[in-house]
């Protein structure tokens, strides 16, 4: 049986939002990747892909709302649209935080979690992917979880790396908090995971 008709709009609004979440990711990547100097231009980039993936989100919950019945349990879709929009929240905020405080280097740990993210938008679409066509998705949500746990990880050493080494104070706290927006946004995408599982295993 498949979960998802090809027909279905829900369906397609979750895949554009994916396509710009993986898009957002590989901003924020070249963005780190070229230095501060270049991530102002990231940044704006990124926040108006933040802004289409908003109209997304909206149109989903509009849909939702006038919706009699849907492909999935209608606690599914919000669950799943409200995770995807604090995903794409957690990019064009890592992006914003980096500019606004100037981090000149970037770390490489933070260019490190930044290929995480592009890591998991790609993982994400395959996911949706699979649902789009009854394939088996559990082992892109696997895959998902351990990537969480590997930024999880990293950020774990990056701050008491930083506790150590890191003689000023406030450029201290600036990476800190960069760091845990990074670890913030691949949770986000665990959580798309975990609802992915539930939907999985409610359809079987």
């Amino acid at each position: 049986m498949r979960l998802i008709p090809r027909e279905e709009k829900f369906f397609q609004f979750f895949l554009d939002q994916v396509k710009i979440i993986r898009e957002a990711a590989v901003a924020l990547q070249k963005g780190v990747d070229a230095g501060n100097s270049h991530m102002t231009a990231s940044s704006n980039t990124i926040r108006g892909m933040e802004q289409k993936g908003d109209e997304i989100i909206h149109d989903i919950f509009t849909r939702l709302n006038s919706t009699f019945i849907t492909p999935l349990d209608p606690e599914d879709i919000h669950s799943l649209a409200s995770h995807l929009d604090d995903v794409l929240d957690g990019i064009e905020e890592t992006a914003h935080r980096i500019t606004a405080y100037r981090v000149e280097p970037i770390p490489d740990d933070v260019k490190r979690l930044c290929g995480i993210v592009v890591a998991c938008g790609e993982a994400l679409d395959q996911a949706f992917q699979a649902l789009s066509n009854d394939k088996p998705l559990l082992e892109h949500c696997i895959e998902i979880n351990r990537l969480e746990d590997q930024a999880d990880g990293i950020v774990r050493t990056a701050i008491a790396d930083l506790f150590r080494t890191e003689k000023d104070p406030i450029h201290l706290l600036k990476l800190k908090e960069v760091y845990e927006m990074l670890e913030d946004t691949t949770d986000c995408v665990e959580d798309v995971a975990d609802v992915l599982q539930g939907v999985m295993v409610k359809n079987s």
